[in-house]
């Protein structure tokens, strides 16, 4: 009787450091998920094509890869980057050049 209740205890024992163990893992992916996202902007690329002026906020996030937008330094462009809002940056994954369809829609009168 003795030793089925020190297996049993061992068994319980080693099921709660498991169980233990698992909890502390997501959390550990959500720290990493929320300092960086992927998302989908548009906005405009600086002259020097080092920041970029989202259209939405107005906000401006520094080019963590300025090579990635050569020759489309002031141009209406949607990225598809990944924000680092901690750091205030973005790095883009992906260039589009951005239709031209809000200017025509916002000069038109109604």
């Amino acid at each position: 009787m003795k030793k089925l209740m020190a297996i049993l205890f061992a068994l319980t024992l080693l099921t709660s450091l498991g169980l233990v163990a698992q909890d502390t893992m997501p959390q550990d992916s959500k720290k990493s998920d929320t300092s960086t996202k992927a998302a989908s902007i548009t906005g405009k690329i600086s002259d020097d094509g080092k920041t970029f002026v989202s259209d939405k906020d107005g906000k401006s996030w520094t080019i963590s890869n300025p090579d990635s937008v050569k020759g489309h330094e002031g141009h209406h462009v949607t990225l598809k980057a990944h924000l680092s809002a901690d750091r205030n940056e973005v790095d883009v994954v992906s260039l589009k050049m951005a239709g031209d369809s809000m200017k025509k829609d916002s000069s038109s009168p109604n």
